[in-house]
């Protein structure tokens, strides 16, 4: 067996030599080796470099989440726009439409890591945007059941690229303790993408015309629209910091400053013993099941939002505009939350205080209270979308805390893989039998939710415990061993973030 299929301890136990082989290595450490003089911290201006950066990659990040979550939300809003009469399908089959896209997500997730691994890694996105903006153009001729059921797999399944590898462009560019505000930074698109769909669906709705239905032309402009974008991530989002457009200094400055992080930033040669070690990790599987059982409220009221607040006694149009205040929630519930985690480095505190606040409270509120208290179970819904800082939460977990490169993009598929699980059985909540009320579908946002708690405690346990048992081993530092393309396991120099 090579040396890339099994655990190499030497890695560890010695500096890595001056000829490194870089298909092992991390490729930031070949072009430190073949470009530093050492005269480049004292040319640039760290603090000017990160606001560069940030302006250069976190708008584009920022629209590619924005577009994702608006595209997969038209079907919510297209719910009380006359899909459901126009093209004959039932609550049942609308909830089977939802949970097709995330079983395509679920689906293909390790394919898309694995070829974001081969494959320049922004050229890879830009492409899946415009082919997940084409089947959403596409989706505005859909007359049946059948067709939207293909649309929305095919949707799912470009889809499924984006936060892998949004993660990891967040991880390539940024030290640890910056990766929460960025991370946060582009997931706002969720609460922007949900008061800006609430518009246009109102919007949409004042269109009278009988030769299509005001839900086709929301399809069809909105996906136009992400292909354009598709277009500009292909040419504008570098691929990592060694091809991007900074000048030579900043780039080897971009690149010297993350050796703190000890995660790496990017290597093309997938290593099978990394894929096994992340599926045998403690951390992965916890994470795996805090990310699964936090999403399923998020699959049921996400894709149930317009026939929940519909069942309040509103109509198709307030329905629309009532969905505002919960984006604007959900925007500053990530803003919160990742400020507050990135200052404190607490994102595990942070992840119990908004599912406590947003599933448990929030679903609470909907589930037990009486039908009549129509504003209560108003505000429950609005709580709800306090658990939008749930998953950049998560997602920063992946990003600061999982090293070695093949086994980052497995982690995140795993956690990608876990949303996507959750999401499937959200909707499944939404019987047919249970209208209007929905009540068990409710019952089980505040339980799995009180299950959450739990597993983020075990999670902050263990990372403490490890934390705990390196600081008694006393290493001495090995030199470069940040971009030598190891494990968070092998690299015992590294401490957990939580």
């Amino acid at each position: 067996m090579g040396q890339d299929d099994v655990r190499n301890d030497s890695h560890v136990d010695e500096a890595v030599p001056e000829k490194t082989n870089y298909r092992d290595a991390d490729r930031a450490l070949e072009f430190l080796k073949h470009n530093e003089t050492g005269e480049e911290r004292a040319l640039v201006d760290e603090a000017k470099l990160v606001r560069r950066i940030d302006f250069m990659i976190v708008p584009i990040m920022f629209a590619c989440y924005f577009l994702q979550y608006l595209d997969k939300s038209l079907l919510n809003y297209a719910a009380v726009m006359g899909i459901f009469e126009d093209t004959h399908i039932t609550t049942e089959q609308y909830g089977t439409l939802s949970w097709l896209f995330y079983l395509a997500f679920l689906i293909f997730e390790m394919p898309h890591g694995y070829l974001m691994q081969r494959f320049p890694l922004a050229k890879y996105l830009g492409t899946m945007v415009c082919l997940w903006g084409t089947v959403v153009a596409c989706t505005s001729a859909c007359n049946s059941y059948a067709s939207l059921a293909a649309c929305r797999f095919l949707l799912g399944m470009f889809e499924s690229a984006v936060s892998p590898s949004l993660i990891l462009v967040t991880s390539m560019w940024y030290k640890r303790h910056e990766q929460p505000k960025r991370v946060g930074f582009w997931y706002v698109g969720v609460g922007c993408a949900v008061m800006a769909g609430s518009l246009i669906s109102y919007g949409f709705q004042h269109y009278t015309g009988d030769r299509f239905n005001n839900w086709q032309i929301m399809f069809l402009v909105v996906g136009l629209i992400t292909i354009a974008a598709g277009v500009v991530v292909i040419f504008y989002l570098p691929d990592n910091p060694m091809s991007s457009r900074l000048s030579h200094a900043e780039k080897v400055m971009a690149v010297e400053r993350l050796r703190e992080n000890n995660t790496g930033i990017e290597n093309k040669h997938f290593k099978p013993y990394q894929f096994l070690e992340a599926l045998r990790d403690p951390q992965a599987w916890l994470l795996a099941y805090i990310t699964t059982a936090a999403s399923i409220p998020n699959g049921a009221v996400g894709s149930f939002q317009s026939v929940l607040i519909k069942s309040f006694g509103f109509t198709n149009k307030e329905t629309a505009l009532i969905q505002i205040p919960g984006g604007f929630i959900a925007v500053i519930s990530v803003i919160a939350g990742t400020q507050i985690a990135a200052k404190y480095n607490c994102r595990g505190l942070m992840l119990v205080v908004w599912t406590a606040l947003g599933g448990i409270l929030g679903g609470g509120l909907i589930a037990f209270l009486p039908a009549e208290n129509r504003a209560g179970r108003l505000v429950g819904n609005y709580f709800t979308h306090l658990t939008g800082a749930f998953l950049p939460l998560a997602y920063s977990f992946a990003a600061c805390n999982f090293a070695g490169y093949s086994k980052k993009i497995t982690m995140n598929a795993i956690l990608l893989m876990s949303f996507c699980l959750g999401n499937i059985i959200g909707p499944l909540t939404f019987r047919d039998e249970d209208a209007p009320d929905f009540v068990p579908a409710k019952v089980t946002i505040v339980a799995v939710d009180s299950t959450v708690v739990i597993a983020v405690a075990l999670l902050v346990g263990y990372y403490r415990w490890e934390n705990s048992k390196r600081d008694g081993e006393g290493q001495e530092h090995v030199q470069d061993i940040e971009f030598s393309d190891l494990t968070d396991k092998e690299n015992r120099e590294l401490r957990y973030n939580y």
